[in-house]
């Protein structure tokens, strides 16, 4: 991998100069979505903005340091270099502020022609912040020279996103080390983090490194690994999420809905990653009759010490609804520590497993139907039908349309069915301090949909076929 390294020197020739440079085509035999003049984007960026008027390359990794902030206009198009793994890292102290609108989103992207792109042809979105995480100086995964995130100030702000796309983004960059669509770690309350869709992934969707950032409108299609990938002790909130799964692409480490820890390792530790999620869809890969990977596992997957509560969400189409994976899961939610409530869950083929410990798959069913959620799975369980009962729309599911185009501009709306009432916010959750003002309790449907669709207008479903 060719490295960005840069010298004290170096760096004030950027300052003085600015951080970019004009070339007609990238290099090394890379060619641009279109033969538009690309601003190349390399080492480290001073303080500036980019245009809506031009088109950006990132080349390597490319660093917004402490005391950087860089801004992009509404509209703007970045593309990642495949050759040189392109990845934008805003570092402890930098700030991205990358606000579009619902009529003109930023829009991060392949480098590649149209039809030649696929996952993991750059390096993706990686935002590090100052907020607490439960690891000492922990470096965030996939970038070297390493950068270390996290801190003491869970207000902390690492600048604004909203309306941004991420595409065919997370990459394997060293062995054992990879980067997903976009990587947060440490990133503190006091960064927005709204309307965004990152399609295509070459590992997770959106993961978070501890920190207390709050979102809302998150979107994960076509991703490869996790859709929504939470450890390291992430204290934020969550509402109005969307994930839609493609059937034959999946990770060999196991592809999940949620997959949600408390650190790697299973140590007892004083802050666990007690997020709480409220109105998610999470679309998995199965429908009546078709095929899918066998590396697809968990629509929930909790494990190792996790405290994270989840509600008034629907979670279809994977083999297995929830799993629990350690003795230090289940007490959790049994005690009162954390909860999971006011959720369908239905699956393939089974309604719980138990993974490692003393705990038994009925102990897990146990706790969801004592907390008001609906759990179904089985080969006597007609999954389309009760899709549609719920008042989803089969045909946005990835498994109707293997063999055909997925639509750029799908509508996911639900007016009727089970979804379209029946949501609750009067768990205790709702009520802590840190979390009351983020949740809309107003909204009466559960998953992410009422009858009106918040993706319509900012998300494309069909990247592939985008000239940008």
């Amino acid at each position: 991998m060719k490295k960005q390294l840069i010298s004290v020197a170096a760096l004030a020739t950027i300052l003085l100069a600015a951080s970019c440079k004009k070339k007609d085509q990238p290099g090394g035999g890379d060619k641009p979505a279109d033969s538009t003049e690309i601003v190349q984007l390399s080492g480290e960026l001073s303080s500036q903005t980019l245009s809506k008027d031009k088109k950006y390359m990132l080349v390597g990794q490319v660093f917004v340091r402490d005391g950087q902030t860089l801004t992009i206009e509404p509209g703007t198009v970045i593309l990642g270099e495949k050759k040189s793994k392109g990845t934008l890292v805003i570092d402890r102290g930098g700030k991205l502020m990358a606000n579009g609108t619902a009529s003109e989103p930023i829009v991060f992207t392949s480098n590649q022609e149209v039809g030649d792109r696929d996952r993991g042809d750059w390096g993706g979105l990686v935002i590090l912040g100052k907020a607490k995480v439960n690891i000492p100086n922990p470096s965030i995964e996939g970038i070297e020279p390493a950068v270390v995130y996290g801190g003491n100030d869970d207000g902390d702000n690492s600048g604004s996103l909203q309306y941004v796309r991420v595409e065919f983004a997370g990459i394997e960059l060293t062995p054992n080390n990879e980067t997903n669509g976009i990587t947060l770690g440490g990133v503190g309350s006091g960064t927005k983090f709204e309307n965004i869709q990152v399609s295509y992934g070459g590992d997770d969707g959106i993961e978070w490194f501890g920190g207390a950032v709050n979102g809302k409108y998150l979107v994960v299609f076509g991703t490869w690994d996790d859709c929504f990938d939470i450890d390291n002790g992430f204290s934020g909130n969550l509402q109005f999420g969307l994930s839609v799964r493609y059937p034959s692409y999946a990770d060999q480490s196991d592809s999940n809905g949620f997959e949600w820890d408390t650190n790697g390792t299973n140590e007892a530790t004083d802050r666990p990653t007690t997020a709480t999620v409220s109105n998610f869809t999470i679309l998995g890969p199965s429908l009546d009759g078709n095929s899918y990977s066998g590396n697809y596992k968990y629509g929930m997957d909790l494990r190792r010490r996790v405290a994270a509560n989840l509600f008034n969400s629907v979670v279809v189409g994977f083999p297995t609804a929830v799993r629990m994976n350690q003795n230090t899961v289940l007490p959790n939610y049994q005690n009162g520590d954390a909860q999971v409530a006011n959720n369908i869950f239905y699956a393939k083929t089974n309604k719980t497993v138990s993974g490692n410990g003393d705990f038994t798959a009925d102990d897990i069913l146990n706790y969801l139907t004592a907390n008001e959620n609906i759990v179904e799975a089985g080969s006597d369980f007609q999954v389309t039908a009760a899709y549609t009962a719920l008042g989803l729309n089969t045909s946005q599911f990835f498994g109707k349309t293997i063999n055909t185009k997925y639509p750029a501009h799908p509508n996911f709306a639900v007016t009727g069915g089970t979804l379209a009432s029946g949501a609750k916010f009067t768990y205790a959750a709702f009520s802590q301090a840190n979390r009351s003002a983020h949740f809309d309790k107003t909204v009466a449907f559960r998953g992410a949909f009422g009858s009106q669709d918040w993706t319509q207008g900012w998300t494309n479903f069909d990247p592939i076929n985008v000239k940008y």
